[in-house]
């Protein structure tokens, strides 16, 4: 199935549209379910994916679809960055990253931009690093999204995308399945009051193009010597690329 293809709500709408939906919709609830979700583990997930950017030169960083911006804070804590902005289209999911940043007195350090992931509104060769976490699953376009990570990241620099992957080994991979497709959906649809909010994620989890082929459509675009570390038995993917 092609990634690309599989969108929140209405098949024939725009991707990008309904994903910017979802998302302003589910936005009060969406640290409270990952958290629920995942059993807090997406934060040990985000910290080991940050230890593998300790070698690369961080001075400026990109985090794309960065939500309500975990990922961006946690960078700017433990990289020796000067500046990480995180850009996203939901204009919620910023307000929430906003006042998690301002709690923290890092307004000088973290800037939450508003913006398309496939069209990133900055010059070439801009970012020591860019990253996403749980984000290019929902590029409309998975390449030109990446494409577009590609371009604005500093030649030497590197790509990091932490995302949601499928077990491969039993019984792991199929207590994983019941779990994504029957248990998660109907606790979202009663916490975010979205019932296709969830359904979604389980089914973008399934179509999307994980391990060797994930480091593959890197290469494509133009990225080298990517490597994959699962987490969690397979459950979460950390991918790693240079420029």
């Amino acid at each position: 199935m092609n990634h690309d293809l599989i969108k929140p709500y209405d098949t024939s709408g725009e991707k990008k549209e309904q994903v910017r939906s979802m998302f302003d919709k589910i936005a009060p609830y969406y640290d409270f379910l990952n958290r629920l979700l995942t059993l807090r583990i997406d934060v040990l997930w985000r910290n080991k994916a940050i230890s593998k950017l300790k070698n690369v030169k961080s001075n400026q960083i990109l985090d794309v679809a960065t939500g309500t911006a975990d990922l961006a804070i946690s960078m700017s804590d433990k990289l020796a960055a000067e500046k990480v902005i995180g850009l996203d289209i939901s204009t919620n999911m910023l307000s929430i990253g906003n006042k998690k940043i301002a709690n923290k007195n890092l307004t000088e350090k973290v800037e939450l931009v508003l913006g398309d992931s496939e069209n990133l509104p900055y010059e070439n060769n801009r970012f020591d690093i860019t990253t996403s976490s749980f984000g290019v699953r929902n590029f409309e376009n998975l390449k030109k999204g990446l494409s577009e990570m590609n371009r604005v990241t500093t030649h030497g620099g590197a790509i990091m995308v932490l995302e949601f992957s499928n077990p491969r080994v039993f019984p792991i991979k199929n207590l994983f399945n019941i779990y994504f497709k029957y248990v998660l959906p109907v606790i979202g649809k009663i916490t975010s009051k979205d019932p296709r909010a969830y359904q979604y994620l389980y089914e973008s989890v399934q179509a999307f193009p994980d391990y060797e082929r994930f480091i593959s459509i890197l290469h494509e675009v133009g990225y080298k010597n990517g490597k994959f570390y699962p987490l969690t038995f397979g459950i979460c993917t950390i991918y790693i690329a240079e420029k």
